[in-house]
């Protein structure tokens, strides 16, 4: 093979990469959406707020469990055919999900959208051992995992924005005719990725951590990975309770405007991707302090916003803050050396968190206040940060990957 020919087949498989990059940051920003869009689509399928924090739960829960279920049963299957299938499933879903005449059809197809979330985001994650060179393999895997973070800060304002101007069912169709853009480039870009054999079952490459047999993967529930699944339920459950109502909370408590809402959840996105970055440069080496740091911004942010005037200064701590959560507790995993079941049980632990947090706020708004889901959201960043500062295990050689 000429160097031409190894050229051109390295930027083919960086091309996957980013390719698949693209679609985590599709299927998490489609797991979002409903947060920018919620009192919209509530007034007009006739549910209250609460009951539409539903749409976070659902498809928070089903991604838990689809995430470990398809890690294990579908460990065989080529990853490029099964990644197409979870892709147009999620276009199905939104599209649905756009046109739903009522509530329980908006479930249902949120509900597809959690089968989807879970599985790409556990195949992929681990993908960059197979697209490009072992020397290479930190940063392809940074790069699919930025998709996740970056979606987390930037699909909620995009979403809000396409809805100030045409409607929340108009961003669903976006989003739907995004995932089929992605179904055809992950289609072009994407080598044969054959599933795992039972010889490679039983002896996996000496390049790769193997993926664990279903009998066996509960033995990774220990040290590191399990201080790492608890800051997940912790931090993440915490944010969801709080953010999930964030734009009732502005615009009934802060009694801002449309417009002002749209630049406040547009500047929290900024400020997520800042710490995105920031975080994921300062976690490489230890984790805990940032996490720590993260935890507290959160908390400080959360904590002032019924106390404020104008929010906007505490969205944007609270963006910094979160926005460099899901790269902090990713660069953990790894190290934690969990496997693809690990990873698995990461995503697993964090869709399960946006459940039980979204459903834990909407009881406390339609019960207590939105002003009190903030500072619950704030309670559970502080237990998260003492947590995360007890723990030894991130600088541990026992947590390195």
């Amino acid at each position: 093979m000429t160097m031409t020919d190894v050229s051109t087949v390295a930027r083919a498989r960086w091309l996957a990469v980013f390719s698949v990059a693209m679609g985590t940051f599709t299927i998490v920003t489609s797991e979002m959406l409903p947060v920018g869009v919620l009192t919209s689509i509530a007034a007009t399928l006739g549910v209250s707020d609460g009951t539409a924090g539903l749409m976070m739960s659902a498809p928070g829960l089903v991604a838990a469990v689809s995430a470990p279920v398809l890690a294990i049963t579908a460990r065989r299957l080529d990853r490029r055919v099964t990644l197409l299938g979870l892709m147009a499933l999620l276009a199905v879903a939104n599209l649905a999900g756009a046109f739903a005449p009522n509530y329980p059809v908006m479930l249902a197809a949120r509900v597809l959208t959690g089968v989807s979330i879970g599985g790409f985001w556990a195949f992929a994650a681990g993908l960059g051992l197979r697209l490009v060179p072992e020397r290479s393999v930190g940063r392809a895997t940074s790069i699919i995992l930025s998709g996740v973070s970056v979606a987390s800060v930037l699909g909620v304002p995009a979403g809000t924005f396409i809805s100030s101007f045409a409607g929340w069912r108009t961003a669903f169709v976006s989003m739907g005719v995004l995932a089929l853009a992605l179904l055809a480039l992950l289609a072009t870009t994407l080598p044969p990725l054959p599933g795992e054999s039972r010889a490679e079952a039983a002896e996996p490459s000496p390049h790769e951590t193997p993926s664990p047999a279903p009998k066996g993967w509960l033995s990774r529930l220990s040290g590191p990975l399990r201080v790492v699944l608890v800051l997940t339920v912790l931090i993440v459950s915490g944010h969801f309770a709080a953010y999930t109502y964030v734009r009732p909370f502005l615009e009934q408590v802060s009694h801002a405007g449309p417009a002002f809402v749209s630049v406040a959840l547009l500047l929290y996105g900024v400020a997520g991707v800042i710490g995105n970055f920031a975080a994921g440069a300062w976690a490489a080496r230890n984790p805990r302090p940032v996490l720590v740091t993260l935890a507290a911004l959160i908390a400080l942010s959360t904590a002032a916003l019924p106390l404020v005037g104008l929010p906007l200064i505490m969205l944007v701590v609270w963006g910094l803050g979160y926005g460099g959560v899901g790269v902090t507790l990713q660069l953990w995993i790894m190290r934690s050396g969990g496997g693809e079941m690990g990873t698995a049980l990461f995503v697993g632990s964090f869709n399960v968190s946006i459940a039980l947090g979204s459903f834990v706020g909407g009881r406390i708004v339609d019960g207590v206040s939105l002003s009190a889901v903030m500072w619950v959201g704030a309670a559970l960043a502080v237990v998260s940060a003492a947590v995360s500062g007890m723990s030894r295990t991130a600088g541990s050689s026992e947590g390195r990957a």
